[in-house]
């Protein structure tokens, strides 16, 4: 017959080898459910910075008016426009 200290001993002598089959076991789950223990590479240059000074903004500002023009055919009343650029 066995007594209980030889027991003991063959059970703490198998033990590890059911704990060694435990993280196995875990390692098949999903990898969506694990963090990723890998960091993406850093990149090994970066792109040059472009920087870009505006000019002031321009824009157009017009007069328009009518003007009577005299013609052979009779007085006309023609549109008039003078157009210049402004700084915004």
């Amino acid at each position: 017959m066995v007594n209980s200290k030889s027991l003991i001993l063959i059970a703490l002598a198998v033990l590890p080898l059911f704990g060694a089959a435990r993280p196995a076991y875990a390692q098949q789950t999903s990898p969506i459910a694990q963090p990723s223990l890998t960091t993406p590479p850093a990149p090994s240059h970066s792109r040059p910075r472009i920087l870009i000074n505006p000019r002031p903004l321009l824009y157009r500002r017009c007069v328009d008016w009518y003007e009577l023009q005299y013609r052979p055919s009779g007085t006309v009343l023609y549109p008039q426009m003078r157009c210049w650029w402004v700084r915004g």
